[in-house]
């Protein structure tokens, strides 16, 4: 990945004691989120990544199999109905930026949301959240420009810009597995 800021290429790659966001995420993150009564997007950020413990507990209890644990996902935010937002550390000994965010909601609904952080912002940036990109992708997704967004994508991962629904459709073409996978370990 060609990036302008260090960020990007820093980080370690990851580790289940790391909660720390990356700086790229934290930039996005901090910025408001605009719900606009059901047409925006439905995204409360986390300060941090969930624990581990918590996030094995939950992964538990989502898969209904107390064999699994978390360790495959770092939580940095959910849905209003409690769907999780994550990066999934499938690329082993990459850095967490490399990795594919995605989503698992409240009912079971899984998908991926983008390749890597770089792409996530860019999703972001075109008005669509994690929840947005899994539940409206096969009806289309509604582009909403977030200029601040954009600003954030811009400086974090130049020259990635694309609409979300390409990049979501990128996703979701290089980990077409995503659901069976994760379908095979619940309980």
């Amino acid at each position: 990945m060609t990036t302008t800021d260090d960020s990007f290429t820093n980080d370690d790659t990851a580790t289940a004691d790391d909660r720390r966001f990356p700086a790229a995420l934290a930039a996005t993150l901090a910025l408001p989120f605009d719900y606009a009564d059901g047409e925006g997007i439905d995204f409360e950020p986390f300060d941090s990544f969930v624990s581990a413990e918590e996030t094995t507990d939950w992964f538990r209890s989502w898969t209904g199999n107390r064999e699994v644990d978390g360790d495959a996902f770092r939580v940095f935010g959910m849905d209003g109905t409690g769907g999780y937002a994550a990066f999934w550390l499938v690329r082993p000994g990459r850095e967490l930026t490399a990795q594919p965010v995605v989503f698992l909601g409240s009912e079971g609904e899984t998908g991926v949301v983008a390749r890597d952080l770089a792409d996530f912002l860019w999703v972001l940036a075109d008005g669509v959240g994690p929840q947005e990109a899994i539940e409206h992708y096969e009806v289309g997704l509604t582009s909403r420009p977030d200029a601040g967004r954009a600003a954030t994508a811009e400086r974090f991962a130049p020259g990635r810009g694309r609409p979300a629904a390409e990049l979501v459709r990128l996703a979701r073409e290089e980990f077409a597995d995503f659901d069976d996978v994760i379908m095979a370990l619940c309980g």
